[in-house]
């Protein structure tokens, strides 16, 4: 299948140029508010013109969550840096209405899209947990897990800012910065992610792994184009 992949657009509407015939399947990876300078007006109508493709497309889009997303999706909780308090009624208002189109995690075959990545060390703490055995269901890949917990109160395992980030230990799947990626990808898994800012398109790979990075919207107009 042909994919196209989305990075952090932050209010911008530069994937309205994208000729959507083009691709079997379209992935954005989350971010899709709090920009510096942009209006909340053009803020709000570019999330709402997602959502709308979205619904009308329903198998060709996939719609993933990141840490700025989720701190107005489950408000007052997970605040970062950006957060406008001027949109947090609306934008809270239009994420929960439309929470059945999100997803934190997209996954085909060993290829896995979130906002910020999978490192191995918090992937195994994240499993360890009791509330997770017994909740993971052995035909679900990854990404149904995820998807899984992040509509359950056990979301907070998915969300957790590390110590590069500001936060404490490890940095969960809307929350791992670049350099923890890096160190420390998970194992047999091609990722790509968001959330950290690169001044182009960066692949790293790793015998049996790799991470492609693509949060470059603010510098220049590159959406990813992968097989999978």
């Amino acid at each position: 299948m042909k994919h196209l992949i989305i990075g952090d657009l932050h209010g911008k509407d530069v994937w309205q140029k994208i000729d959507i015939n083009r691709y079997d399947k379209i992935v954005f990876v989350g971010d899709y508010v709090d920009h510096w300078n942009l209006p909340d007006s053009t803020i709000r109508l570019n999330l709402e013109n997602i959502i709308k493709l979205k619904r009308q497309y329903t198998e060709k889009f996939e719609l993933l969550l990141g840490n700025h997303d989720i701190q107005y999706l489950h408000y007052p909780h997970y605040l970062c840096s950006g957060f406008r308090p001027s949109m947090q009624k609306s934008l809270s208002f239009l994420f929960r209405r439309n929470s059945d189109i999100f997803k934190v995690a997209y996954q085909r075959g060993n290829t896995i899209i979130s906002h910020a990545g999978i490192t191995n060390k918090w992937y195994s703490e994240f499993s360890k947990h009791r509330i997770i055995k017994g909740m993971n269901d052995e035909n679900w890949t990854i990404a149904d897990l995820f998807n899984k917990v992040e509509s359950t109160v056990h979301r907070w395992l998915l969300h957790q800012a590390g110590s590069t980030r500001g936060g404490e230990g490890l940095g969960g799947i809307t929350w791992a910065d670049r350099k923890e990626l890096i160190a420390d990808m998970l194992d047999g898994y091609h990722q790509i992610v968001g959330h950290t800012v690169v001044p182009q398109p960066e692949s790293v790979q790793q015998e049996d792994r790799s991470a492609t990075f693509i949060d470059v919207l603010d510098t220049m107009t590159y959406f990813h184009e992968i097989n999978i």
